[in-house]
Parts: structure tokens; sequence; C-alpha cells
């Protein structure tokens, strides 16, 4: 299967019917998640704000209580609104909720941007982890994989393996719909979340992350956003803005008066140029232009 074809799409706008059919389908796979958490006795969750961590968190909490600890890493290439969210989504849930500077900008590799970037983000990201892990006295460190990440081209789980964290919802057999129709049901606001990776995936492979690129980019994005554009990312070619919109927001820009107001928000985070790509959004378009040998997850020295 072609990587284009086991991306992601747009969240599913899942109905009541398909809520509970999901739910029902998967009410074992649940209990065998609970079940694990109660086994580890106590856990560190990475937490960014997302569908998959937000829920691992709600469930991890109702198990454990106290003994469940989010963990936000923060670092340009966190969107503001997506830090703002998270916390506020941590304290909905009644975590405690711990943040911590992340320095993945500062190791040239990662900087460099590879096609397994994410793999060095997610190395710092676990190795904080694992620190306050081990300060907290905490029995492991988790993550929100889940069970349809395995098919996608995820260099960060590479990561999580080397430094032992745990992936309950992929070793339950949790699905993404599947967790987002538990989220529904348990009256979470990511249910329908559209996925948020970070601000470096917006830069094609190749191109240096910096943090000046990375601001560029969330400004623009958070432009766009206020025009009530909700699925779409802002791609970086150097003066070139390139915005990808879903299929579904892609003919409003038919709409002169908003095409110039769209023009205008993307020009004013600094770029010269404003395109509208024709192909409608899809989440991992940059993966396209791998060649097949690049989506295996690399042995990183």
């Amino acid at each position: 299967m072609a990587l284009s074809q086991m991306q992601e799409q747009l969240p599913p706008a899942l109905s009541p019917q398909q809520v509970e059919a999901l739910c029902a389908a998967s009410a074992s796979r649940l209990e065998s998640l609970r079940a694990a958490l109660k086994a580890h006795g106590s856990a560190l969750v990475a937490f960014s704000g997302g569908v998959d961590s937000t829920f691992l968190l709600r469930v991890a909490v109702d198990v454990l209580g106290e003994r469940a600890v989010a963990l936000t890493a923060l670092s340009a290439s966190v969107a503001e609104e997506e830090r703002e969210e998270a916390c506020l989504l941590a304290r909905r849930i009644g975590a405690r909720h711990l943040v911590v500077d992340s320095k993945e900008l500062d190791d040239p590799r990662y900087a460099a941007n590879p096609s397994n970037r994410c793999y060095f983000c997610k190395n710092e990201l676990f190795t904080l982890a694992e620190a306050k892990r081990q300060e907290l006295g905490l029995s492991v460190v988790l993550d929100g994989f889940n069970a349809d990440d395995k098919k996608d081209h995820r260099p960060g789980h590479q990561a999580a393996r080397e430094h032992r964290v745990g992936s309950p919802l992929a070793d339950a057999g949790l699905t993404k719909n599947e967790i987002r129709a538990w989220s529904h049901r348990l009256g979470l606001p990511t249910w329908d979340k559209p996925q948020m990776p970070c601000l470096a995936s917006r830069l094609p492979y190749g191109t240096a992350v910096t943090v000046q690129r990375l601001t560029q980019v969330g400004a623009a994005e958070k432009a766009v956003k206020a025009l009530g554009f909700v699925t779409f990312r802002v791609r970086h070619h150097g003066e070139i803005a390139r915005l990808e919109l879903s299929a579904d927001e892609l003919p409003r820009v038919a709409d002169p008066f908003l095409r110039a107001a769209l023009t205008a928000a993307v020009k004013s985070a600094g770029f010269r140029f404003v395109v509208v790509d024709l192909e409608p959004f899809r989440s991992g378009r940059l993966n396209d232009a791998l060649p097949a040998s690049a989506l295996a997850l690399p042995v990183v020295d």
C-alpha cells in the first residue's frame, strides 16, 4: 500500500451510531488498556494535547488517579495555541501536569531536517520524560502511539523503543477511529481534532529548522485559522507559502474577498507570495517526495 493511502485523512464526522458501533467493537480493547495501566501502578504520560495522548491521559487518570502524571515538552516547534490547549486539557482532566523546555533545535541533526527528524525530537522528549519519571518515582513513561500508527512513517517510535517507552494504545489494538469514538463518549473535546504535528513538519525535508521559520509558519497558520479555516497546512518554501486546504474548505477561496483576506493574512507572517495547492490537504504530503528506502525506520548512531 502506498504511503499516501495509509495516511490519515481528515478527522471523521462520526455519527452517534458509528460512535456506538466503534465503542461496542472495541470494548474489550479498552478493558485491556485499563488492565495494562493498572498493572503499571503509576505512569508518566507524554502529553501533547492531541487526540491520542488526551485519551490516554484521561484513562490513565481514571485508573491511576494521582499516580498518573502528564508531561508536555515545549519548544519553538509547538504552536502557541497547542501549548495553551494542552494546559487547559490537563486541567480539565484533573491530571498533575508538568511542562518542560525541549531543546531539540540545539541538536544539529534535528535542525538539518532529515527524513528521520522526528527521531531526534522524540529522543529529546523521552530523555526529559525519563529524567522526570525517575525523579517522581513513577513506573513507566507512556506515549500515545496507536495501532494505526504502525502503518505509517514514524521514525519517532524508534526513539520510544530505545527509551523503553510504553505504547499501551497500540498494545491494546486501539485504532484512531476507536480512540475518537471513546473520546466522544468520555466528553473529550479532542475527539474530532485534526492531526496537529509540530510546526517543523511544514518545512520540506532538507530545509533547515530555525526558530524564525517556525515562528513564521506558526503566525501564518494562526492568521488562517482566524479566518475560519479548520484543516489546513501552511508549507514553507522560502518566500513562498504553499497553502493546503481540506477538500471541504478549498472551494472557499473562490470568494475574491476571502481570497484577498487569506493572502493578506499569510503575507503578514513575512511571506512574499502565497499559493493555494490545488490538491486538497492530506496528512504526510511531504513524505511523498521520499524514496521508499527513506520510509523504513533508520538506524541512528
